[in-house]
């Protein structure tokens, strides 16, 4: 049996220690490093499926590579289409930050159940399934294709995955998540690394869009480590003041598209609207 592996990290900004250490040098905080178990010596099968399934290329020469465009699914919502370059990119991995409230929830649920003609996993660590079909009601069912998980196990995720074979995953959130592989509390940087990893891991070889939901810190940045905005394939930022009602939607790194593109929403009972003329917030309304 192979031994344990430990390692100290901060939790404020992610950065790694081979000891232990008072003060982080990296961000300046005080007492934020904390040993967590890197590995366990198990082996990492988080899932099993067929081969004929998984979407693995062999070596292949640059010249030999097909030139086809990715294929992508319309989420029949233009802005963020817009800002995600034309839709979700199939194998990719989307990461939506914003602050508490601001409606990073509301948003995909919004897209799930407008996905009519889409097989969607919805997995929530954070809600249970009535609270999901309160606010699902309230924003309303358009999709019968769109099913609900309560679930934080990594390897419980990817079995019901295996029985629906869906064709888009949204998790809520990636802050939630544990693996058995890492013997760490959920929200640590070492679970949320691992459980990245492994949905990474997922999308790219069953062709699967995923979307993560994330928190953010309390300076702007999305909590964990700092390698897990590296990882994914496109970042999004939710921002706007829960006490107003307009929202932007912003790409900070977008493999498939433009960084320069936003998307407005406005924040009603029934959802969010996408604010289609940006002279509604961006121009004032005052009497000539």
């Amino acid at each position: 049996m192979s031994k344990t592996k430990t390692s100290f990290f901060c939790q404020n900004c992610g950065t790694q220690y081979s000891q232990w250490m008072g003060q982080c040098k990296a961000c300046g905080e005080w007492n934020t490093i904390v040993e967590e178990v890197i590995d366990k010596g198990e082996s990492k099968k988080s899932w099993k499926s067929d081969e004929s399934k998984r979407n693995v290329l062999g070596l292949q020469n640059i010249k030999d590579v097909s030139e086809t465009g990715e294929t992508r699914i319309d989420t029949l919502n233009e802005e963020l289409n817009r800002v995600l370059g034309g839709g979700i990119v199939n194998g990719s991995v989307v990461l939506v930050g914003g602050e508490p409230g601001v409606g990073k929830s509301t948003l995909m649920l919004q897209v799930a159940l407008h996905l009519a003609e889409t097989k969607v996993l919805y997995v929530s660590g954070e809600e249970s399934a009535s609270q999901i079909k309160l606010r699902a009601e309230r924003i309303g069912i358009r999709s019968e294709q769109c099913f609900v998980l309560t679930e934080t196990n990594t390897q419980k995720i990817f079995r019901h995955a295996q029985e629906i074979e869906p064709q888009l995953i949204v998790v809520d959130s990636v802050q939630t998540l544990q693996t058995q592989f890492v013997e760490a509390s959920p929200g640590s940087i070492s679970q949320i690394r691992e459980c990245t990893s492994e949905l990474i891991r997922y999308a790219k070889e069953m062709n699967v869009p995923i979307v993560l939901i994330g928190h953010i810190t309390k300076e702007g940045v999305i909590a964990g480590p700092k390698i897990l905005e590296h990882m994914v394939d496109v970042v999004l930022q939710f921002e706007g003041d829960r006490n107003h009602i307009y929202r932007i939607l912003r790409a900070n790194k977008n493999r498939f598209g433009s960084t320069a593109e936003i998307g407005i929403y406005e924040m009603q009972g029934s959802g969010l609207r996408e604010v289609k003329n940006p002279s509604e917030v961006l121009i004032s309304k005052k009497d000539e």
